[in-house]
């Protein structure tokens, strides 16, 4: 009976063996052409920063097998160009780096205190919104050391095909860029502009600001950065283009010595990581913004939120259980601190990652109406700042980054360096209403926080943003949209927010749902006039082998990706 049946058996084989052939051709094919992405979605890698022009460059240098952090680091200073309001290479950033190991590096090269300082600085503090001009908010840069140290362990390109892109741009210039034109006709920055030394590359022959039409040039930031392409970070650090800063720093009346700039290093710690339910997010611990993003996240994540959230009276309940969350973390402000500063192991800041803390601060939370200032925090959160920018970058091999830099507020501190074409920043003012003293090295404390995400099952988010003191209320709404409202990203980053500010005063942005704004009229609430919303966020997300990318509208951001 067994040999009647051995040609059955065969033909089993044969057919078994042919499935398994057109399985394998299909899997290979898959691997090849890999998953179809829709819906603007990118399939290999996808960048998302303030401005087409650099996240296109940024995509260009990943299309010629550089890494997510050469990415990164071709819009950032690209981004000094286009966006020079907002960063550049006399700032510093605060960068987290996942590699395709899951390993989550933090680097902080924010500004430090430089070795002397006015005397008496922070009696020049005000306990309201202002610009900080002048040299002696000047901070030591780091942008260019944390670029070097990055590219050392992550780099795949050359460092000056890096800066190629950048160099180009500034020497021939480009249009003014729509954003910096409503930026320069605002009347405030208008005056600021125009009566500092900044008026030497945005005003135009008759002294005032740029306009639409006009271009947009960078002749000495162009020479700096192709002598810094060619020596590498040293010529800023220790060369002849420090040797310059220096001495413009000096004639504006400035502190800062060669030796700040010579010992300058660049911090590389672990996240600290926090649980959203089936996410993990891993953040910068202080003295960057992160812990606060994570109470205000955990608080949140408390109430059970779902899609429905967004209907009639839960709408109006769940905004109120989210001013309310933001006002409880105004008051925790006074925790972010460089943990290097203090005589302590400790950062201040480590029960606002705590889950039973923010179980504790939720149960204060009532329904029903809203409470005074002092009910939050019995020691006022320090004025609001403005400024910033983020960058998000997912690369072919799946490194993500995720990347804010800053030059503080708007234009930095007005200083322009005209022998290198440098605009400095004004960080020491993050200090104002921190701290009765400063100490050399120490680093301000921030409400950057550039984020990662990572759900169990494979999703990864990488998101930040700025605004300066918007940060966290535009980080977190754009999070709890996404994580758990049911939007999409792109929807999740539009909808209009709602910015708690150092008064404990919520203010609205154009947009915002009227009958939401009602309801809470009814609980109590206050509405402030903040006029200046400049929170922007910029973020990834990859699920299902597909990317979506998206860069803030309200910057006139767009993505790119292939």
């Amino acid at each position: 009976m067994a040999l009647k049946y051995k040609p059955w058996l065969r033909f089993c084989c044969v057919v078994l063996v042919a499935l398994c052939a057109v399985a394998l051709v299909c899997l290979c094919l898959a691997t090849v052409l890999g998953v179809r992405c829709s819906g603007g979605r990118f399939r290999r890698a996808a960048v998302a920063a303030d401005s087409h022009l650099c996240s296109d460059i940024a995509k260009n240098i990943l299309e010629q097998k550089g890494s997510a952090v050469d990415g990164a680091i071709a819009a950032l200073l690209c981004t000094s160009v286009a966006n020079p309001q907002s960063m550049g290479i006399g700032g510093g950033s605060i960068v987290l780096i996942k590699d395709k190991t899951g390993n989550v590096t933090v680097y902080n090269f924010r500004e430090t205190v430089p070795k002397t300082w006015k005397p008496n600085l922070l009696n020049e503090c005000v306990p309201s919104f202002k610009f900080y001009t002048g040299s002696q908010w000047i901070g030591v840069p780091g942008e260019l050391r944390g670029y070097e140290a990055m590219h050392r362990r992550y780099g795949k390109l050359p460092w000056a095909k890096l800066l190629e892109p950048t160099i180009k741009l500034a020497r021939e210039g480009i249009p003014l860029p729509p954003y910096l034109d409503i930026l320069l006709n605002n009347p405030k920055v208008k005056g600021h502009v125009e009566n500092s030394s900044l008026c030497e590359v945005f005003c135009n022959k008759h002294k005032t600001t740029l306009k639409k039409g006009d271009t947009l040039r960078f002749t000495k930031l162009a020479e700096t950065l192709e002598t810094i392409a060619a020596q590498g970070a040293d010529a800023f650090y220790k060369g002849e283009i420090g040797r310059a800063l220096i001495q413009d720093i000096k004639a504006a009346g400035g502190t800062m010595e060669m030796e700040d700039l010579k010992s300058y290093e660049v911090q590389e710690v672990n996240p600290w990581t926090v649980s959203l339910g089936d996410t993990q997010m891993h953040i910068p611990p202080p003295p960057a913004g992160g812990a606060l993003l994570a109470f205000i996240l955990q608080i949140m994540k408390g109430f059970s939120l779902t899609s429905d959230s967004l209907v009639g009276e839960k709408k109006i309940q769940m905004y109120h259980h989210f001013i309310e969350a933001a006002k409880f973390t105004n008051g925790q402000k006074k925790n972010i601190y460089d943990p290097s500063s203090k005589n302590t192991k400790h950062t201040g800041a480590e029960h606002l990652i705590d889950p039973s803390f923010a179980d504790h601060v939720r149960k204060m939370i009532t329904s029903n109406t809203t409470h005074e200032s002092s009910y939050y925090s019995n020691i006022k959160p320090p004025p609001d700042h403005l400024g910033t920018t983020h960058v998000s970058v997912l690369d072919e091999d799946g490194l993500a980054v995720s990347a804010t830099s800053t030059i503080n507020q708007i234009f930095g501190g007005a200083v322009y360096s005209p022998q290198t074409g440098v605009i400095l920043n004004n960080e020491l003012a993050d200090f104002c209403w921190r701290t009765n003293t400063l100490r050399q090295g120490e680093r301000p404390p921030s409400s950057m926080t550039p984020a990662i995400l990572e759900s169990k099952n494979g999703r990864i988010i990488v998101i930040g943003g700025s605004g300066g003191s918007m940060i966290t209320s535009a980080v977190a709404l754009s999070l709890i949209n996404r994580l758990w409202l049911g939007m999409s990203l792109k929807d999740s980053i539009a909808v209009p927010i709602v910015f708690v500010d150092s008064k404990n005063i919520p203010n609205f942005e154009t947009g915002f749902d009227e009958s939401v704004k009602k309801g809470l009229k009814t609980l109590g609430h206050q509405f402030g006039n903040w006029s200046f919303f400049l929170n922007v966020v910029n973020g990834l997300e990859k699920e299902n082998g597909c990317i979506e990318a998206v860069s803030d509208l309200r910057k006139m951001g767009m993505s790119a990706g292939y």
